[in-house]
């Protein structure tokens, strides 16, 4: 298997395992892990996903290219099909999960690498990663989305730069641009990981669901049609039990004070 499952309580560790390869994504790597998000995303005790790479050396090189070569030579429909979309597969299905996704980033994320954590909520970066768009030095653009992310997470200008050049920004700058939340010490990669999915499963899934959806369906509209998004979110959660133990713990703990 190229992907190892590791769960703790209610926090699911997802390792890409090609540490040979860099953890190159190839076709049967992408479809387990489409195939574990949708197992995750049924189980109800899971609150949160931590996603990251075998090793110390990368969190995911891209594409697996003998497979992304042998798609092209196949002609424009079938590198659409087997690589695009596949690819689009992914990074939207980690963009809308409804339960947070922390990309830890071990080392190298280029190409795929990135633009998996281009479309992930949430990212903690080692401080020996770097991120890079290298495609154009294969002669095409991003194909997982990162035309359309990248610039949108850093702007336009900063994001061409990348996808430009294919040159590889180191972590701390990552983290000035707003592509990963924070840097740690190599060593404290998957403790830092665990404590923000530990500071997040805290509060009611519902809650936490409908604060991902909100955002992330309200990011690129104007902004009356980001409100509605976010009033129909809210709406949603209003006859839930996480409403419910929420105002009563805070009105049994007002009520104590006074």
């Amino acid at each position: 298997m190229t992907v190892r499952i590791e769960r703790d309580d209610q926090v699911v560790v997802i390792t890409i395992d090609r540490e040979q390869k860099l953890n190159a994504l190839d076709y049967p790597t992408i479809d387990t892990l489409l195939a574990q998000f949708d197992l995750i995303d049924s189980d109800d005790g899971i609150r949160a996903v931590v996603l990251t790479g075998a090793g110390r050396r990368a969190f995911s090189a891209g594409a697996d290219i003998p497979s992304l070569a042998a798609s092209i030579a196949g002609g424009p429909e079938r590198a659409l099909r087997e690589i695009v979309r596949r690819g689009h597969a992914l990074t939207r299905r980690i963009e809308e999960f409804p339960k947070p996704v922390i990309v830890a980033v071990n080392g190298l994320a280029y190409g795929g690498g990135c633009e998996i954590t281009e479309a992930a909520p949430l990212a903690i970066a080692a401080e020996h990663a770097t991120f890079a768009k290298p495609e154009i030095s294969l002669g095409f653009p991003p194909p997982f989305g990162g035309s359309q992310r990248l610039p949108r997470h850093v702007g336009r200008k900063r994001g061409l730069e990348m996808i430009l050049t294919g040159d590889p920004i180191p972590a701390a700058r990552a983290a000035e641009l707003g592509l990963v939340n924070t840097v740690v010490p190599a060593d404290e990669l998957m403790d830092a990981a665990r404590d923000l999915a530990a500071r997040i499963s805290r509060h009611a899934p519902t809650a936490v669901a409908a604060c991902l959806r909100a955002v992330t369906r309200g990011i690129n509209l104007p902004i009356d049609e980001g409100l509605a998004v976010e009033a129909a979110c809210f709406a949603a959660t209003v006859p839930t039990d996480g409403v419910r133990t929420g105002l009563r713990r805070f009105l049994d703990r007002t009520a104590a004070a006074d």
